[in-house]
């Protein structure tokens, strides 16, 4: 992006395209993977990020237009956060009408069981990861914000923070739309309504509340994003059930000068969760 600027760094990781075989999928899928300065040289193991990316987007548009990898050199580099492996599957297509996205479990496309047990297990060993809740995190922006609050949801064991920017949590309010038949963007509105963030902490018994407050969580949203209702109302809906969260509303929209900027936060959010 033409608005950040970046020092030239000795710090200077480097991105990977992987591609994992999915049985369960019926298709490989191709992940975006930066490995920080040193990486090859050592024999060390490493915290991950698991970074998802949103709607009419693939694993690529983290690096091409959101820079993750520069952002991830420049904070190593200045010590504002330790080395880790950051990993950016892809879940959908630029085309969201013509080719289904998402990260929930639809017929025929059970992308969240791919991602716990083949895309988690595959790279954290591939990549020399750590594999403990203690370091290992995740994000994303948009739907990849709504995927990564869901998916700390269901298995708030795995992962000891959540930084979801600009997060689609629900679509019962037809935030995104998509009803046309045969339209696939139909199909991922209606995963995002069937597995609703919000209904979750309605519905959540005494021992889910208290595994859901294992987990460090922030929804990071810019004050003219039409899906900041969604964020504020979960904060909300958070509180009253006792689950500490934090709500950062900036001056941004919901687009690529805003994702970028937060990034900076969400992954020194991540570093001080792996560092407790």
């Amino acid at each position: 992006m033409a608005f950040l600027a970046f020092s030239a760094s000795a710090f200077a990781g480097r991105v990977v395209t992987d591609t994992i075989p999915s049985r369960i999928l019926g298709f490989d899928v191709p992940c975006n993977v930066y490995l920080p300065d040193g990486f090859e040289e050592s024999s060390k193991e490493y915290p991950v990020v698991y970074l998802l990316h949103g709607l009419s987007d693939t694993y690529k548009c983290w690096v091409e237009t959101g820079r993750m990898d520069m952002i991830a050199d420049r904070l190593i580099s200045n010590g504002e956060i330790v080395p880790m492996v950051i990993i950016t599957p892809n879940a959908g297509h630029n085309d969201p009408r013509k080719v289904l996205n998402g990260y929930f479990n639809t017929p025929g496309r059970r992308y969240e069981d791919f991602f716990f047990q083949e895309l988690m297990p595959i790279m954290e060993s591939r990549y020399r990861c750590i594999g403990d809740k203690a370091h290992r995190a995740i994000m994303g922006l948009s739907m990849g914000g709504g995927g990564s609050t869901v998916y700390c949801q269901h298995h708030p064991e795995l992962f000891s923070s959540c930084y979801a920017m600009s997060p689609w949590l629900d679509e019962k309010g037809g935030e995104v739309g998509g009803d046309s038949e045969g339209d696939f963007l139909a199909v991922v509105c209606n995963s995002v309504r069937e597995n609703s963030a919000l209904d979750f902490v309605d519905r959540a018994d005494e021992s889910t509340v208290a595994a859901l407050r294992t987990v460090r969580w922030t929804f990071d949203i810019g004050d003219d994003d039409w899906l900041l209702p969604l964020s504020v109302n979960m904060h909300y809906k958070m509180n009253a059930r006792g689950i500490k969260n934090e709500l950062r509303v900036r001056d941004g929209r919901h687009d690529w000068y805003y994702w970028p900027m937060v990034l900076h936060y969400a992954l020194r959010w991540a570093s001080v969760g792996f560092a407790q």
